[in-house]
């Protein structure tokens, strides 16, 4: 699978997944820091990645209908400190690999995931 890591996350997210045998980029590696949410959704698409990010935004389905999209992870947590981020990512890559869908938005919680496809 191939991800693009918004700004919003530690880099070490990106070792996760590429531990995991995934192509994952990141928009600050790629100078894509501070481009607004329209240009990122464009650069998805047109690379095919799906978006893991912390940024809300990407949640509404009336901005970015997931199904235009290869896809969207929305992590929504309290404690967004690197430790508890990682932890939450190394827990749901199996379940990405497993279940995720083209076109589809995931809101992922603490505790659960909501999916929308």
């Amino acid at each position: 699978m191939r991800f693009k890591l918004d700004e919003n996350l530690p880099r070490e997210v990106a070792s996760e997944f590429k531990s995991e045998g995934h192509e994952a980029t990141t928009v600050v590696n790629e100078a894509m820091g501070g481009a607004p949410d329209a240009e990122i959704a464009e650069v998805i698409n047109r690379e095919n990645r799906i978006l893991v990010t912390l940024d809300t935004d990407f949640g509404d389905i009336r901005a970015y209908p997931p199904e235009d999209y290869p896809g969207f992870i929305v992590l929504r947590i309290e404690r967004q400190d690197k430790n508890t981020i990682l932890k939450l990512i190394r827990k749901i890559i199996p379940q990405i690999e497993d279940e995720f869908e083209e076109g589809s938005l995931w809101v992922v919680e603490a505790n659960q995931i909501r999916v929308r496809t």
